[in-house]
């Protein structure tokens, strides 16, 4: 079993060092969902909502958040990112959107945190700008669903 890489021997929370990693094509891919009453996922889809375009401002926050991923999360390294996707996935059935993030970097470290952090804003978005008729809404099932590059190599998940 691998040990947490952010406490140094002592305990003491550090910033990882990446100096000598070399420098590799990383992608990261993450998701979400928002569930919400049928009501509420219509006026998205129709665009009905009293603030605009909600899925347009959730996705350009979702790619926003995720360049200040290294602002929120204390121990991440700043990334310069050279991609940065966010989709949504209208599930009537569910009465859900899903989210999908993609994060891409040339570099010495994983840009998992920053698509986690684009998915997560870009539901936390849709929740503000529809709170208004439903804050019942719920975020769930935020995770990493896959990432290659680096040492570690390709991860996917189950």
């Amino acid at each position: 079993m691998s040990t947490f890489t952010h406490f140094d021997d002592r305990g003491q929370a550090i910033m990882v060092d990446v100096g000598a990693k070399a420098e590799t094509r990383r992608v990261a891919v993450a998701a979400g969902r928002i569930v919400m009453r049928p009501e509420t996922l219509a006026m998205i889809r129709d665009g009905g909502a009293k603030k605009g375009d909600v899925l347009g401002v959730a996705r350009l926050a979702g790619i926003m958040a995720s360049k200040r991923t290294a602002d929120l999360i204390p121990l991440c390294h700043p990334i310069a990112l050279t991609k940065v996707s966010v989709n949504f996935t209208l599930d009537e059935a569910g009465h859900a959107i899903d989210c999908v993030a993609t994060t891409e970097t040339i570099g010495q470290t994983g840009v998992e945190m920053e698509a986690l952090t684009a998915a997560s804003v870009a539901l936390l978005t849709i929740y503000d700008m529809c709170k208004a008729v439903d804050r019942g809404m719920t975020i769930e099932a935020v995770r990493l669903l896959e990432k290659l590059g680096g040492k570690s190599g390709h991860w996917k998940a189950d």
